[in-house]
Order: structure tokens, then C-alpha cells, then sequence
């Protein structure tokens, strides 16, 4: 079994750099064709893909939000994280870390983090 576990500051200012961590125990971040993606809920919509990290390292983006994030991993804490720049109230939202053995089927979910973001 996959555990997932999202952790960072609840509370972002607007302007500032949304930064969450996701440690993961059962599978290793390398292990061979699997993916762990970034996904948000805003408050009263769906589901939003935010991008992925793959076994080997590489990083796909939402178009929309290329701009601002970047997912980066640390294979010694088997953890990758999400950072959002320029943040503004509208990625209010939970937050979601997962895996997936398709970059967009995810089969193991961590059980989410709201990040609210204000002033």
C-alpha cells in the first residue's frame, strides 16, 4: 500500500509562494513507470490537474498554470514537493498529493490540505 501525507503552512499571503511537501512511504518516488501529481479543489468547484512528476524525474505542467509552479523531488526523504508563486485568492483550495500509474489515473491519494490564501 501507498501512504501519502501533504504537509505545509495552512495560511499564504497573496504575492507570496505556496510550498507543500508530500512524504510518501510504501513505494519509492523511482520506482519504475509510476507517477505523483498535484491536485487542487477550490472551494465549490471540481477537481483541477495541477502537474506531475515522473520516476525519472521529469515534470509536466498544467498550461495554465506553467507560469507559476514547479515540482521538484527529494529521493532521500522520498518526498516531492509543489511550489506556486504569486499566489492570489483564487488558489484558495485543498490540496492534494497522488499516485498513478498514468500520468492522470491516480489510484492512491494523500487525504489533503486546505491552503487558504489572504492577507
Amino acid at each position: 500500500q501507498v501512504l501519502l501525507q501533504e504537509s505545509g503552512p495552512g495560511l499564504v499571503k497573496p504575492s507570496q509562494t505556496l510550498s507543500l511537501a508530500c512524504t510518501v512511504s510504501g513505494r519509492s518516488l523511482t520506482t519504475n513507470s509510476y507517477y505523483w501529481g498535484w491536485i487542487r479543489q477550490p472551494p465549490r468547484k471540481g477537481l483541477e490537474w495541477m502537474g506531475i512528476i515522473t520516476y525519472r524525474g521529469s515534470t509536466y505542467y498544467s498550461p495554465s498554470l506553467r507560469s507559476r509552479i514547479s515540482i521538484s523531488r527529494d529521493t532521500s526523504k522520498n518526498q516531492f514537493t509543489l511550489q506556486l508563486n504569486s499566489v492570489t485568492p483564487e488558489d484558495t483550495a485543498v490540496y492534494y498529493c497522488a499516485h498513478g500509474s498514468t500520468p492522470l489515473d491516480y489510484d492512491y491519494w494523500g487525504q489533503g490540505t486546505q491552503v487558504t490564501v489572504s492577507s
